[in-house]
Parts: structure tokens; sequence; C-alpha cells
């Protein structure tokens, strides 16, 4: 998918989208900053999307583990906010270790853990995972769903943790498994896409979508735009007013329309993410979507 085709995609599932906000009616105002130092003393705390912000696939973007230390160094407080869902808590620490960022564990929020945090008990769920998964490391009775259709019949509900080992195939299967029993999805990465070193992947949240265009039924996201995430981040940063918050993200329709809905200042990254090297402004104009500020990288 190119990133006009995912601009479009997001636009189409807009009404589904938590805070959206009709085309023609910004809520920030695009103001162009070379960097986050311009920021520094108007916020106590910044949230940071990861792919796109923070890294590249298994890269890390240039200058970005420098910036966190100067925030910190500043007195302010840092978080991170990711829709992947593909690790366990120490993976994702794992992770970011292995980039080159010092975040402790409670500085990262992931939408997979706070997913966990609500999934309901007492049922076994079919998964959408990727290689290497277990069943073990949720908290309920689990199944990996792959190419046998027996296993898609026999769970209460489902959970799209990862695609990157799904396959259309997969997809028609539980597609006519929820048509002859309908059932509840649940999705720990409501994106569309994710940039990575060659380009965007299809996530989880895409494949939802069109289940949802298909069958007519709302799944259950966790995850940025949705609140659930946003919850965690707020309590974790309780006793800081929300006008003192500030979400740096690279898409207009995960990122900054979440933070719009909870009544953060947002930050769009326009190098390294889903707009990398395009003119964000039309896209800005046809989705109403505006960013209080702008910047290259952070």
């Amino acid at each position: 998918m190119t990133p006009d085709q995912a601009f479009d995609r997001y636009e189409a599932i807009r009404p589904r989208l938590p805070g959206g906000h009709p085309a023609g009616t910004p809520q920030g105002h695009g103001s162009r900053i070379a960097d986050l130092g311009a920021l520094t003393d108007q916020f106590d705390a910044f949230v940071f999307d990861a792919y796109g912000v923070l890294n590249v696939g298994d890269r890390p973007i240039p200058g970005a583990s420098m910036r966190i230390a100067a925030l910190r160094a500043a007195g302010k407080r840092v978080q991170v906010l990711t829709n992947a869902a593909s690790f366990t808590r120490p993976q994702t620490l794992e992770k970011f270790q292995k980039l080159g960022f010092d975040f402790t564990a409670d500085e990262i929020v992931s939408s997979r853990e706070v997913c966990e945090d609500h999934l309901p008990k007492g049922r076994t769920w079919g998964v959408m995972a990727p290689l290497g998964f277990h069943p073990q490391e949720l908290a309920v009775k689990a199944i990996q769903l792959g190419d046998d259709a027996a296993d898609y019949a026999k769970v209460a509900g489902f959970l799209l943790l990862s695609s990157a080992d799904w396959t259309p195939h997969r997809q028609a299967m539980l597609s006519a498994s929820l048509v002859q029993e309908p059932r509840p999805i649940v999705v720990a990465n409501p994106d569309l896409v994710a940039p990575r070193e060659t380009g965007l992947s299809l996530e989880p949240g895409y494949y939802a979508q069109e289940l949802q265009d298909k069958l007519g039924f709302a799944a259950d996201f966790h995850g940025k735009p949705f609140p659930s995430v946003y919850d965690e981040v707020e309590r974790r940063l309780d006793g800081i007013p929300k006008d003192r918050i500030a979400m740096v993200g690279d898409t207009l329709h995960t990122d900054i329309l979440g933070a719009q809905s909870r009544g953060w200042s947002s930050v769009l990254v326009t190098d390294h993410g889903l707009f990398a090297g395009l003119d964000i402004t039309p896209f800005i104009e046809k989705s109403g979507i505006v960013p209080d500020w702008i910047t290259p990288s952070i």
C-alpha cells in the first residue's frame, strides 16, 4: 500500500475513529519547527510514537535517543505509546534497548499490554500472531491461527496481534468462520500500515477494518487512536494537565487525531514515517486534521 492509498483508507474509515472532526475544521495551528527543542519549555510530558518517530523498522532514527536524553535532562517526563503488538513487555523493552534507547518498562505503553488487561478471561481465543508466538505468553487460553480451518471453528473469539505471518487465505478462513458463527474480534494493533525499511506493511487494523466492511459488525480496538491506551498513559502521568502533554507521531489519523481526542497537543513528524518524502499540506487540507506543530524529525 502506498502512502496515498493508506491515507485514503484512513479517510474511508474516519467515522469509526474517535475524535473525528469534519474536513475543514482544523484543531491545531500547523506551525513549522526545526525539532522538539522549540517546545521543551511548553510541556511537562512528551509521548512518542515509535515507528516513524524513534525508529523505522530495525533502524533507530538519527538523533532520536539524544533528544530523549535532552528532554529528561530538562526535567520532562517521557512515554512511548506504541501500537506494535507483536512483542511481550520484556521483548518490547529489549527491542528499544537494541535500538539504543534506555527507556524503562514504566515509560513504555504498548497497545498489546493494554489489550491484554481488557481481554475477557474464561474463553479460548484464536490469535493472529507472529512466527515464534507461544500461547503461554497470554493470560488467557489461546490457539495460534494458521491454515487449519478447525482451529477457527473451536475458539470463542479472535485476538489480532500481528499480521506479519498473515495471508489472504487465512483472512478468508477467518471471514468464513465469522459468517458461520459471529464472535468477538479484539484488535491489539489498530494501525492500517506501518513504515518499514522496504515500504508500508499491512497491519492488523487493516484486516479488522476489512472484516467490518464485509460483515457489518464492530471490532474492539485497543491502541491509538482508541481510548484505552490514552487512559493508561494519563494514569502514569497523573498530576500533569492534559494541555501540558504533547503527542509526537507520524500519522494524522492515529497519532494526531488520537491526541486531539484527549485534549493533548500534537506534533507531526514528516521525514521518516508515513509521509516521508511527501508534501504533508494536501493531506492536512483534505482531512482537516491539523497538528499543532510539524517537524521533520524530533
